[in-house]
């Protein structure tokens, strides 16, 4: 019989402080990691042990029963293994950056689920969907359950909300007088905006913007895919301002 993954895997605690981590760490050297983070990608059968062998305590209230009783598949990393989903969102909150993403969507976009799930890997504080309120979930692989989601109507709403709580607008497009991003400084609150695939974002949402960046490329194609522009921008983030990005 294949015995069950080990429940409580050793993985990195990057909510810990580290001691060159202050509230704007510095770019430098990224370093490999002593040991892959990740050891369960297909799940986890029940908790070894039986029901005996439970966690117990205060730390019992984060397990979900269910998922100790009959295995984790759920698409999360080991450390939220058989946590309830309460509980996995409450964890995040305590170390989300301080970035939003916004996405327009007019036309149903099916990159928006792409878009959500790269917001909750690189732990973007919200995702903001404007336009029409019901979009493409598929894509997300129920990752919109552990991230915080909001719906503004029109780009103006989108603007009024980012003004009152002091988050400058940073457009991600190819247009005139856009920055390439490899020159851009993050601000470290900030809320990026994404259009749709192929139009791109619309004149509103570009005169909504304190600065345009752009992605650049180097090949025949016009532009890359939405979801993997918003991916490399979260990225290039996290790169400048994320103080618990490996060094």
């Amino acid at each position: 019989m294949t015995e069950p993954a080990d429940p409580t895997p050793t993985v990195p605690d990057f909510r810990a402080p580290r001691p060159d981590a202050g509230p704007r760490a510095e770019p430098g050297p990224v370093r490999r990691s002593e040991s892959h983070p990740e050891r369960t990608t297909a799940g986890v059968g029940p908790w070894p042990g039986g029901r005996a062998a439970w966690p117990s305590g205060e730390e019992a209230e984060r397990y979900d029963p269910e998922l100790l009783e009959h295995g984790d598949t759920r698409n999360v990393i080991d450390r939220y293994r058989y946590w309830r989903m309460e509980a996995i969102v409450a964890d995040l909150d305590e170390h989300r950056h301080p970035f939003h993403v916004a996405i327009e969507n007019w036309q149903h976009d099916m990159n928006i689920g792409s878009i959500v799930r790269s917001a909750n890997a690189f732990a973007a504080d919200t995702v903001h969907i404007v336009g029409r309120r019901r979009w493409n979930k598929r894509g997300a692989m129920v990752t919109d359950r552990y991230q915080h989601v909001e719906h503004h109507p029109d780009v103006a709403a989108l603007a009024a909300w980012a003004e009152q709580h002091g988050l400058p607008i940073i457009a991600i497009d190819n247009v005139p007088g856009c920055v390439p991003i490899e020159t851009f400084a993050w601000p470290e609150r900030c809320l990026m905006l994404f259009g749709q695939e192929g139009p791109g974002l619309t004149a509103e949402a570009i005169a909504a913007a304190a600065a345009v960046v752009e992605i650049t490329q180097y090949g025949s194609t016009r532009s890359i895919n939405a979801s993997a522009a918003a991916a490399v921008a979260m990225h290039s983030w996290v790169m400048q301002r994320s103080p618990v990005r490996p060094r």
